[in-house]
């Protein structure tokens, strides 16, 4: 199988990851981000694990919302009363 940018995967070890999708390839390792929703670095010794997947196994993890930004909380000033 040849590995390369965008080719959707199954790790044979741990299909609880489900199938990924490679993001970058370089002659030692190869980035990819699996359904479980995480990037993993897989070394080229054990690209013999990864098998080609149907495309339609890989489930992109949900893109998060930005956080909306906060205020600036208001500091309560305080009345000294004067007796």
């Amino acid at each position: 199988m040849t590995i390369k940018e965008g080719t959707i995967v199954s790790h044979e070890g741990a299909q609880q990851w489900g199938a990924g999708k490679v993001l970058a390839v370089t002659p030692f390792m190869v980035t990819i981000r699996f359904s479980d929703g995480k990037d993993r670095k897989i070394a080229a010794s054990h690209f013999g694990t990864l098998h080609s997947a149907d495309a339609s196994l890989y489930v992109p993890p949900p893109v998060a919302a930005p956080e909306p930004a906060r205020s600036a909380a208001r500091k309560s000033t305080k009345v000294k009363k004067l007796l």
